[in-house]
């Protein structure tokens, strides 16, 4: 009969074996709860009663919008931006705010203040030149109407806008 000597405890395969995938799940939980502490998390809200009513309040300037009968059409010349504003109602409004707001990185989001150069014509210039696919949302000074949409810019052609028909 043969004796075979006995390897120490940690020079046995299977101990090792075994113990890998409880050793991998305890660092791959050290790594995502980390992850999760360090990073902000800008979707989750505290406040939802306010965000319904904010989703109210766009509800309404939206119905304003379309009682009002307005219609905007906007003209870009690498920096410079035109506006022409049509409805039922003729109203010249001393100022327009218009929002951009880029689909993906918040930091390139820009709000832009129109000034009336005539009867319902406005006139403003962008900080920089912009490229890409944005959204937009174009406002009255008193902020009781808005007008939404989105585009790719630069564009050759005028964007036309107008109240969603419900």
């Amino acid at each position: 009969m043969t004796e075979e000597t006995v390897k120490p405890w940690y020079r046995q395969p299977w101990l090792w074996f075994l113990l890998a995938f409880p050793l991998a799940s305890i660092t791959w939980c050290t790594i995502a709860i980390t992850v999760a502490m360090n990073t902000e998390n800008a979707m989750v809200t505290d406040d939802y009663a306010k965000e319904g009513r904010g989703i109210n309040m766009q509800i309404a300037r939206d119905q304003k919008a379309k009682d009002l009968g307005l219609q905007a059409e906007f003209s870009f010349a690498e920096r410079d931006i035109k506006l022409s504003l049509t409805g039922d109602e003729q109203q010249d409004y001393p100022y327009l705010i218009l929002n951009l707001f880029h689909p993906t990185i918040a930091e390139k989001d820009q709000i832009v203040q129109f000034s009336r150069t005539g009867q319902s014509t406005y006139r403003a210039t962008l900080n920089q030149s912009i490229q890409g696919r944005w959204y937009f949302d174009l406002r009255g000074p008193d902020n009781d109407w808005r007008l939404k949409g989105e585009t790719s810019l630069p564009s050759d052609k005028a964007i036309h806008i107008g109240a969603a028909t419900r």
